[in-house]
This record gives C-alpha cells, sequence and structure tokens, in this order.
C-alpha cells in the first residue's frame, strides 16, 4: 500500500468517538461524544473531516461493542455443548480467586445458564477417540435445542469437547449437523476459537466469542450499511491483537480490546518516528486509563487475559487497565478518606461541568477548577465546559472532607495519579524492567494532563505528546496492519522434539493467506512442571539450543531466577502473519506564531499561579517550551509543570524533558 492512499481509522471509546486520516504525512482529526448507536458517531466524525467516501483507500475501525456487552451482560442467549461429564465446568473454573483473602468476593455468573449447558456422549483422549460420536446422540442434541432456538432463547451455540485442540472431527461433526438444523444461529467452535489445551479457558473463550458475535456482527452490518451509502470503503476491524481483519472475519472475542490496541499501535508508531523503541503507552481516556509496553518497537503481546472476571485466552496486545479517567467519580469512603473512581461518570451525564446533569465531582472537575481546562472550553465540539459547574460539585465534597476546594481537586488528581502509577508499575517494575530505562508517551484526551507528573514519580526522565495524543487510538488503527494469529499445540519436552519442532511451525505456514507475507515466530514455554508459560520469540530454523537460552533469560528477567538445568516443556507453537505496509512519514508543521498566546491562573508548584498557555496548534518543527506551562491541542492539554521544558520534533511530537536544576517551586 502506498504512502499517497489516505488512511483513515475511527475509534469509539466510552465518552468520545475519535478520527484520525492520514494524508501525505499530515493528519485531519475529528473528536464527537460517543452515540448510543456507536456508528452513527463514527459517520458523524467522519462529515466534520470535510473528506468524501471516494477518498479514502483504507478504513480501520476500533470499537467498544463487544467489551460493552460484555460488562453490561447483554449479549446473545447461549447454549453450551460439551462432553458428557462436564457440564458444570463453566461453573466450577479454577480454585484461584481475583482477591485471595476476600472470600465474600463475588465472582462473575457463568454467561450460560446452566439449564442451557447439553452435553453429548463422546470423548477424545491425548491419543484420539476414546468414546466415538454416535448419530443418535446428535439427533437427540438437536431435539433438546430445537424448541429453545425457535422461542429466540437460544441465539448463539458455543462447542467445546475435550482434546478437541488437537482433535476437532467431533466437534466439526456437530457442528455440521447444528449449521444443518439452526442455519440462522452463530456458532462458535473452541477447535476454531481457541484451539488450545486447559479446557476451562478454551471453553470460556468460546462462550464469550458465542455470546458477543451475534451482537457485534448486527452493529457492524448496520455501520457497513451506513458506509456504503457514503460510498466509503468497508471498514477493517482492529483485533486485541493489534491488527485488523476483514470485517466478515470479525469475531466477538478477538474484538475485546479493540480500541485499546489501537491505541498502543498508535503508541507504537509515533514513538518509533521519533526515534524511540522502548516506551510506556499511557492512555487516560474518560473512563479509564490503559497501560502498555513497548519493546524494541514492538508491542508486548499475551496470550491470555480476565475481562470482566472471564479468561479469553487469545492472543492479545498485553494492556493493564485500571479505573481511572477524567469522568471516574471522587467520593469519601466510610472512614472518611477521598477515593476516585473505579465509578465513572461517562458521557451521559458525565463530569459536573459538562452540565448535563451529573452533580458528582470527577479528575475532569478537577482539572478544570485547578486551571489545566479553560473555563468554556468546548469538548468533541458539542460539551462547553462550565468551572461553575465543577466548583459546585468540588465544594459539595471538600464539605464533607473539611478540606479547602483547591486541596480538594489536587487531593482528587493525587489519588488518581496514584492508580496510574501503580498500573505503570505493573507493566514495568513487576515485569523486571527499570522504568528509568523508558520514555513514557501520554495520550488519550486526559493523559497529556498527568504524563508529567507520573514520570516524575517513576524517576523517567521523558514524556512524549504526540500531536494526534488526543485521539492516538484512532490513528494506531488507520496505520495497523491486518493481520492473523495461528496456533498449534505441542507439550513436548524442547530437547525431545527432534522434527517435530520444524513441523509445527511448517503446519502453521500452510494456514496463512499467502498475501500475509510478514511471518513472526513464537513458543509458549515452561520449566517442566511449572503451570503457566512465557512467550519466546524463535526462529524455526535456529539451533535448539537457541530457543532454550532466549527462555532463560525471559525467565530471569520476570521472576529473578533461572535454571538451565531443568528441562524445557513447549507447549504452543504461534504464528503471526501481517501484510506488508509502506506506512507515512509523519511531518511537522512551519510554526504558525512563536511564543504563548495567552495566560491563565492555574495551580503549579503548590500555589496557584499565572501560567504561559501555548496553541498546540500554531506550534511547528523546533518550537519551545519551558513549564510551569499550559499546551492546548485540539483533543486535549498537556500540563508542563515546573522543571520540565519542551520541543517539537519533525514528526510534531511534543518530547518534555525534566531538568530538576531547573524546577521552579
Amino acid at each position: 500500500m502506498g504512502v499517497g492512499i489516505i488512511r483513515l481509522g475511527v475509534d469509539v471509546g466510552g465518552t468520545f468517538t475519535d478520527l484520525v486520516a492520514v494524508v501525505e504525512g499530515t493528519m485531519i482529526t475529528a473528536k464527537v461524544p460517543t452515540t448510543a448507536d456507536q456508528s452513527e458517531g463514527v459517520i458523524e466524525a467522519f462529515v466534520r473531516t470535510g473528506l468524501t467516501g471516494g477518498d479514502i483507500g483504507v478504513f480501520a475501525h476500533g470499537m467498544t461493542v463487544a467489551t460493552n456487552a460484555l460488562l453490561e451482560g447483554k449479549g446473545a442467549a447461549t447454549a453450551f455443548v460439551t462432553t458428557e461429564g462436564f457440564q458444570d465446568i463453566l461453573r466450577i473454573g479454577r480454585q484461584n480467586r481475583p482477591h485471595l483473602y476476600d472470600l465474600s468476593a463475588p465472582r462473575p455468573q457463568p454467561l450460560v445458564a446452566r439449564e442451557h449447558c447439553f452435553t453429548v456422549r463422546e470423548r477424545m483422549g491425548p491419543a484420539g477417540v476414546m468414546i466415538p460420536l454416535e448419530r443418535e446422540a446428535v439427533e437427540d442434541l438437536i431435539a433438546r435445542l430445537a424448541p429453545l432456538v425457535a422461542a429466540r432463547k437460544i441465539e448463539a451455540v458455543a462447542v467445546g469437547f475435550l482434546f478437541a485442540f488437537a482433535y476437532p472431527e467431533h466437534e466439526q461433526a456437530v457442528a455440521d449437523a447444528l449449521r444443518e438444523a439452526f442455519a440462522q444461529t452463530h456458532l462458535s467452535l473452541s477447535s476454531e476459537v481457541a484451539p488450545e489445551f486447559r479446557e476451562y479457558e478454551r471453553f470460556s473463550t468460546t462462550v464469550v466469542d458465542a455470546y458477543l458475535s451475534p451482537k457485534l456482527r448486527y452493529y457492524l452490518d448496520r455501520l457497513a450499511g451506513r458506509c456504503r451509502d457514503l460510498q466509503l470503503p468497508v471498514p477493517l476491524i482492529m483485533q486485541s491483537s493489534g491488527g485488523v481483519i476483514p470485517i466478515e472475519k470479525a469475531r466477538g472475542a478477538a474484538a475485546l480490546l479493540s480500541g485499546p490496541a489501537g491505541g498502543v499501535r498508535g503508541a507504537a508508531f509515533v514513538a518509533a518516528q521519533s526515534g524511540f523503541a522502548d516506551v510506556l503507552a499511557f492512555d487516560m481516556g474518560g473512563t479509564s486509563t490503559d497501560v502498555s509496553l513497548i519493546l524494541r518497537g514492538e508491542p508486548q503481546t499475551s496470550a491470555e487475559a480476565v475481562v470482566a472476571g472471564y479468561p479469553v485466552r487469545l492472543p492479545q496486545i498485553d494492556i493493564h487497565t485500571v479505573s481511572a479517567g477524567g469522568g471516574s467519580v471522587a467520593w469519601v469512603d466510610g472512614g472518611g478518606a477521598l477515593r476516585v473512581g473505579p465509578h465513572s461518570a461517562g458521557s451521559i451525564p458525565g463530569p459536573a461541568a459538562y452540565s448535563r446533569g451529573g452533580t458528582e465531582a470527577t479528575v475532569t472537575d478537577a482539572n478544570l477548577f485547578l486551571g489545566y481546562l479553560a473555563d468554556g472550553a468546548v469538548l468533541g465540539g458539542a460539551i462547553k465546559l462550565d468551572k461553575a459547574a465543577a466548583a459546585a460539585a468540588l465544594g459539595h465534597l471538600a464539605n464533607k472532607l473539611g478540606l479547602a476546594m483547591e486541596r480538594t481537586a489536587v487531593g482528587i488528581r493525587e489519588v488518581a495519579n496514584a492508580h496510574m502509577i501503580a498500573a505503570l508499575r505493573v507493566m514495568s517494575v513487576e515485569r523486571g524492567i527499570d522504568p528509568r530505562s523508558l520514555v513514557l508517551l501520554a495520550f488519550g484526551g486526559a493523559g497529556p494532563m498527568h504524563g508529567c507528573d507520573l514520570a516524575e514519580a517513576l524517576g523517567i526522565a521523558r514524556v512524549l505528546v504526540p500531536e494526534a495524543g488526543g485521539v492516538l487510538s484512532a490513528l494506531g488503527l488507520a496505520v495497523s496492519p491486518v493481520r492473523q494469529d495461528f496456533s498449534r499445540p505441542v507439550l513436548r519436552v524442547l530437547a525431545d522434539l527432534g522434527d517435530h519442532w520444524l513441523h509445527a511451525f511448517r503446519a502453521l505456514e500452510l494456514l496463512a493467506p499467502a498475501h500475509l507475507q510478514e511471518r513472526a515466530y513464537s513458543a509458549d514455554m515452561r520449566y517442566r512442571g511449572q503451570s503457566f508459560e512465557l512467550s519466546v520469540p524463535v526462529d524455526p530454523a535456529a539451533e535448539r539450543e537457541a530457543p532454550a537460552e532466549a527462555f532463560h533469560a525471559i525467565h530471569a528477567q520476570r521472576y529473578g531466577w533461572s535454571d538451565p538445568a531443568q528441562a524445557i516443556e513447549v507447549v504452543q507453537a504461534r504464528l503471526v502473519a501481517t501484510e506488508p505496509l509502506i506506512l507515512p512519514q509523519l511531518q511537522a508543521q512551519a510554526p504558525a506564531g512563536h511564543g504563548p498566546v495567552a495566560e491563565r491562573l492555574a495551580w503549579s508548584g503548590g500555589r496557584f499561579r499565572t501560567v504561559p498557555v501555548y496553541d498546540r496548534t500554531a506550534m511547528g518543527v523546533s518550537s519551545r517550551l519551558e513549564g510551569p506551562a499550559l499546551v492546548e491541542m485540539p483533543e486535549a492539554t498537556v500540563v508542563v509543570p515546573p522543571g520540565w521544558r519542551g520541543q517539537i520534533d519533525r514528526c510534531g511530537t511534543l518530547i518534555l524533558e525534566f531538568e530538576p536544576d531547573r524546577e521552579d517551586v
């Protein structure tokens, strides 16, 4: 794909819908409030650009449809079909608890009611068929499902049999019969969705996929129709793995982290253009904060995540999320302490400053009261900030705390920052990586207001704020390649694999489409006897000692020890196949003006002071500033504390550097 193609990305978040169109290295951006029918907001954002559908060469889309359906319990009515004797596996799950010492912590209810869990007499084992699948068993299953499907009490069916990851024949036979009997009912097979061992996680992933896919498909079909009306290309859909896929192949479970994955891809893209390979990406939006790690230019990935309490075993960008966003509500707990989140005001009613019915103080209200946001500023072209409304909400909270309003506002920021610092430590210190060796890339609508404070707390001396920092997830979508992930179980000791090592990867290569020419190989490995694995990049043709040495090194970094004398077990072989892309080179414009455009009273260095305000759209390559300062971007605001100085690089990224000797308090 050539540089001249206009690449369009649209990301639907919980509060705003963001758009970026990349045109010959420059960007057109738009931000609108997220609509109840998310496809309406997508089209509204595109119309604001002034482009026409025929201008667009590639359109990539990330959304929260699947995530919201899972969080709100609004997916399709689903049935689960499994091996006889395993009807209750979704309820039994694993013995581990999310809160180790809280015996009363509620566990999420299974997505499938027990009366909709059906079993079939059949059994595969490690060596193949143990109990054959009889035709009568399949016919009995169809007879039990038929009245439920006819009454629309079942809209999707998940099928998961034991050892189907290695021997999928029984699942496929049942699927053929179900498709013939119930042609309009969505069907998810564990051997297709997550062909990996560990039956509970595989079954959970398959159920999540079945539960979410009908709603996702309904949304995507509606969006595709709107796009055709505008002669827009039908969108490619972002997956949790960080690559896009044709709309007809999009599945519910794979789209759970669609939007956040776009943000990480965008962070990796702009950081690389500015010459930085090792990055902590910090995305603070209206509802939550997502933190991820980029090493050697590549976002770090994971084979599994737990979303809303449900295991999802699919390749995905490793993202740690905390409930700290601009809309996070501040409150006083039973002991009189100030708390922030996890409840969010969202976009409706939103923070008190939105004047849309919200009365509780939020992080956004605190930032507005402290002068970081301008009174009367318009967000997303539709929401006008009201400082008086924010002050009223803060005053009510301050009375409960017995504090002055400015101390209450500062306290809200500090509590929210503490949550985000903990998240950044999870993705760095707890991964065996010193955050001081990284740069922090702050983006999202609220991220640049907090980035420098977080960096100081972690000892990070450099913060990057991209030109598209308020809509970076949309930029990441626009520059993401088409990607497919393939995996194959191995479950053998590395030293004993012999030719099976190469055969496993060659079998995966046969599954990958020829047009996805770039290939990356990895293996999930562990010391024999361990319960969980680490993903190790491998070269299948290399000597067998190479993956072993790489595993020992990765294990030592993550856990602080390694044991070369122990046998290494290879659990899963993986292949990532991606489309080769020629991506545009971002270009900063020439500065349209010099120096600040205004001044504003803002909290800085422990007191209110007059702070210069810069217009980011008037700044260009080599523009400089020194803190304290505020930089107003079209979709975000950068808070530059004392001791920090910044400069716009050739790619349009504001690079902020901390010089403690210059700190003015």
